[in-house]
């Protein structure tokens, strides 16, 4: 508890000392939505406009690890992602490229997927960076955005922390799949297949995707004094396949998570807003011997300043009374250690985060952070801790309007 103490200190000096400079105009979004996030909403004033995009994330992030849940390791790196995008019609957007991911210092890069690596296909590799190609259909309705090839991925589906860890962002394959986006005045729901694993007729490897949903309900306006929501999100991943189903069994598992939340928008100077939220967990088992459990469950809450125009700072604590994994979560949010394999059972995080970002204009964003995680097993207290600097630039040119 001390050395969690010393970290708060850390954080709040660090607030303080950006304090005491010229306020950089930033925007109103937290750090990973101004990063990561991408807007869905076509522009109809691009019609029939044949543009270069470039999105691009440098980054550098160390994450210095002392839990027996996991090993600690450094991100120092880049993707970066070329596209021609063109809209024929007004409700209709068409984008090819490539997708580029580049770690400082390697050469080679296993051929499997970034984001659930597995063993289906880690005996193949590419040389100087993981490239894949990039495509997406998109038509737009009144209230509905229906999305084939790359979808709008990570970030933008908006999970809470113990479902999605946000450095996610930085390392993951473009979630390629099928999404649809449905917006009502009191209500945000998305729905999304990202299939990871094809197999052809005699491959050997198992098909695998992950499906998911996040609905968010706004009991009022976002612009309210007092907004008031209920999120409620899904995930679940399943391996399989019609081929080789005696060599290798089938898995289905999933997350759930149910809520209320709360953001009171104050609007000042230096306080601009205070978002607080709980939520129930579940983990099921449906097939398969993944886990050495077959359920779990777990509560979060989490409090969160908005704090003059660049900075946000956050607490929160998790508690997992017997058992809890979480798919795409931090390593912190899973009793199951990805060290040992061993299932800890009992688990409690408490975390704290301070987030700086300055946005130069759309699509130009500087962001830096320091995080840490105060975790208890069986009575037992780690502490770990996190810091990274990031770069998002995102030029567009346009080529030709027709």
């Amino acid at each position: 508890m001390k050395l969690f103490a010393r970290l708060l200190v850390i954080c709040s000096l660090f607030s303080l000392e950006v304090v005491g400079e010229t306020l950089p105009q930033g925007g109103n979004e937290p750090m990973w939505e101004q990063l990561a996030k991408s807007p869905y909403r076509l522009d109809t004033a691009q019609v029939r406009a044949l543009r270069v995009e470039l999105e691009s994330i440098s980054f550098f992030r160390d994450n210095e690890f002392s839990s027996p849940l996991a090993d600690g390791y450094t991100l120092p790196g880049l993707w970066v992602q070329p596209k021609l995008t063109y809209m024929p019609l007004r409700q209709v957007k068409l984008e090819l490229g490539l997708q580029a991911l580049i770690f400082n210092g390697a050469n080679r890069y296993p051929n499997y997927v970034y984001h659930d690596i597995s063993v289906w296909k880690g005996n193949q590799y590419t040389s100087g960076a993981h490239l894949l190609p990039w495509f997406r259909a998109q038509a737009d309705f009144r209230h509905l955005t229906i999305v084939l090839g790359d979808i709008y991925g990570g970030q933008n589906h908006g999970l809470i922390a113990p479902l999605f860890n946000p450095e996610t962002n930085l390392s993951q394959d473009p979630e390629m799949g099928f999404q649809l986006l449905w917006d009502r005045p009191h209500l945000h729901a998305d729905v999304w297949l990202n299939w990871q694993s094809y197999i052809f007729r005699e491959d050997t490897h198992q098909e695998a995707f992950t499906a998911g949903t996040t609905w968010r309900t706004l009991l009022n306006a976002p612009q309210s004094r007092l907004h008031w929501y209920v999120p409620v999100q899904l995930i679940l991943q399943h391996r399989g396949g019609e081929q080789n189903v005696a060599q290798r069994s089938v898995q289905t598992i999933w997350n759930a998570s149910a809520g209320m939340g709360a953001q009171w928008n104050i609007g000042r100077r230096a306080l601009r807003r205070l978002t607080a939220e709980a939520d129930g967990l579940l983990a099921y088992q449906q097939t398969g011997d993944l886990w050495p459990f077959r359920s779990g469950a777990a509560g979060y809450a989490s409090v969160e300043l908005g704090l003059w125009s660049f900075l946000d700072a956050g607490v929160s604590y998790f508690f997992s009374p017997k058992h809890f994994v979480s798919l795409y979560g931090s390593h912190f949010y899973s009793s199951v250690s990805v060290k040992d394999g061993l299932d800890y059972g009992r688990l409690q995080t408490a975390a704290a985060h301070v987030r700086f970002h300055h946005t130069f204009a759309p699509g130009y964003t500087l962001g830096a952070d320091v995080e840490g995680y105060q975790t208890w097993l069986s009575g037992k207290g780690d502490l770990s801790f996190s810091f990274g600097i990031y770069l998002r630039v995102s030029p567009t040119l346009l080529i030709k309007r027709f």
